[in-house]
């Protein structure tokens, strides 16, 4: 295996950590955004009234997302396995 091969196999598991990462946690980083802006904006200082909603947005991305996400990720380890014998030499 060369290293060029190991560096395109750690770069494609990378991207697709990243790309999962990023639409699971990315709506609730937005929901958080707008509730602390309404927080400042009425002078609220209450620490759970910014959790329900993060948690209920990142539930609902999990749940839109996931059958795509899983779909992304078993074609990569597909993808993976299918090529152990190039991968081996």
């Amino acid at each position: 295996m060369t290293p060029e091969v190991v560096m395109q196999l750690f770069g494609n598991a990378l991207y697709l950590v990243v790309l999962m990462v990023t639409l699971i946690v990315g709506p609730g980083l937005i929901v958080g955004l707008m509730v602390s802006m309404f927080q400042a904006a009425t002078q609220i200082n209450e620490q759970t009234l910014s959790f329900l909603p993060r948690l209920l947005i990142t539930l609902g991305a999990i749940m839109f997302l996931g059958g795509w996400l899983i779909t992304q990720f078993l074609d990569l380890f597909h993808e993976l396995f299918l090529n152990i014998p190039l991968l081996i030499g």
